[in-house]
């Protein structure tokens, strides 16, 4: 039976860190993840349901992944069994095995918590596999990474995914009010705390151990303001500003630099961000949108070299592979510039929102059965591969009606001079075939 008020453990005591004494015992004090626990939610079926079904809880640091895990076992009246992954085998898994085993014996279910679940290899994964099906126990894995590269299939298809979102500005300030009256704190200025709640980014844990960090640094005092914060946070607030405003100029600064071609200020830039906390793979994503974006097919190779830059940050991690970010920046401040893909690209799609959703011709339609064929698909397409130089010169790839366009046009930079040498002949070429030159 459901019962909101059933505490999933005692609360700890004074010494303990905040974020623990402040860790919810009912699901009325969760903050956050409305998505999955509001009525009629699927995770808040499952606690209604009092019979929890085995689940991957997926997201960020600091979201509430074990806190939920505790509550369904507080409220299910089960055995609660920890793994961690990052430290635990398959000695823990035999244990965590017998522990359930005994909890049967004695009348209770039993869920196993297998916290960063993404750590555990396949072998380890696989070894759960036989007793979740067996139903001895509910299995919940947590993990920051996508379930869908790191869990196994087998695993993966016996339990459900729930995705958890960091938390808004908004639920973090109703925490942030939360943790000031448990520990009797003064007020706080509205600019600390706007740099608390951005400092944050949305984890609960990081909020909640700044605050008490906070408090304890200022002493008595009758309101904690910025200046405060920086001394009790130094160094550690200088550099996370994300997703502030000087989060945004900089990531600005980096292209504009790239953009214009000057590496140096572009190293500059890329160095402020990585030492202001930005997650060197957001910068990875930044650097292949400025190949695309930028670049384009003056030099192709700029947007594969993005692409390598962030596998190898991914296989070294900091600070070894941010020396590849480093590289693939210099080399898109150097490359030669063209817009005209993303130009060409946005002009298509406004094109497209515009104009009628015109028929494909029947010519360039694909025959794959005897119907369609009789039906004239496909008849009369002319084959390039067996034209004179490949070009079936005159042939119109266009809807039938349409008015012909030129959203693409190369810049006389890199390879787009010889892209549009190219693009004339075979524009003049076709015009010539169709008795338009």
């Amino acid at each position: 039976m459901f019962d909101d008020a059933a505490p999933a453990a005692a609360r700890p005591g004074a010494d303990a860190p905040l974020a623990e004494r402040l860790r919810p015992r009912t699901l009325d004090e969760v903050i956050g993840q409305a998505h999955l626990l509001a009525p009629g939610k699927p995770l808040r079926v499952a606690f209604e349901s009092g019979r929890p079904h085995s689940m991957i809880l997926w997201g960020p640091p600091g979201v509430g992944k074990t806190t939920l895990a505790r509550l369904l076992a507080g409220i299910a009246n089960a055995e609660f069994i920890v793994i961690a992954a990052v430290l635990g085998g398959v000695k823990d898994i035999r244990e965590a095995v017998d522990r359930a085993q005994a909890a049967r014996a004695a009348g209770r279910r039993s869920i196993v918590f297998v916290d960063e679940v993404h750590r555990f290899n396949k072998a380890q994964q696989d070894a759960f596999l036989p007793h979740v099906e067996a139903g001895l126990f509910t299995f919940v894995g947590a993990t920051t990474e996508n379930p869908s590269f790191e869990v196994n299939s087998a695993l993966l298809s016996r339990a459900t995914v729930h995705v958890l979102h960091p938390l808004s500005p908004d639920e973090l300030a109703q925490l942030l009010e939360r943790a000031r009256t448990a520990l009797d704190a003064p007020p706080l200025s509205d600019a600390a705390r706007e740099r608390l709640i951005a400092y944050a980014d949305g984890d609960a844990r990081r909020l909640l151990n700044a605050v008490e960090n906070l408090v304890h640094s200022a002493g008595k005092v009758a309101v904690l303001d910025e200046a405060m914060l920086e001394t009790a946070l130094g160094e550690l607030l200088r550099r996370y500003d994300k997703g502030g405003e000087v989060f945004y100029d900089t990531i600005s600064a980096l292209h504009k630099a790239v953009r214009g071609s000057d590496p140096d200020a572009a190293l500059y830039w890329l160095v402020r961000m990585l030492d202001g906390g930005v997650d060197p793979r957001y910068v990875a994503r930044r650097l292949l949108r400025m190949a695309s974006e930028d670049i384009g097919l003056a030099d192709p190779r700029a947007l594969r070299l993005s692409l390598d830059a962030a596998e190898v940050y991914e296989r070294l991690g900091s600070p070894e592979g941010e020396l590849a970010l480093a590289e693939a920046v210099v080399y898109l401040a150097m490359a030669p510039k063209s817009n005209a893909v993303y130009h060409a690209w946005n002009e298509a799609r406004d094109f497209v929102r515009r104009d009628g959703t015109r028929p494909v011709p029947l010519r360039l339609r694909n025959a794959p059965t005897r119907l369609m064929k009789d039906l004239d698909y496909g008849r009369g397409y002319r084959y390039a591969h067996d034209e004179p130089d490949g070009v079936a010169a005159g042939e119109r790839y266009l809807p039938d009606g349409m008015p012909d366009v030129e959203f693409y046009r190369p810049v006389a930079r890199g390879l787009e001079i010889r892209i549009a040498e190219r693009l004339a002949e075979l524009r003049a070429r076709n015009a010539g075939a169709r008795g338009d030159g």
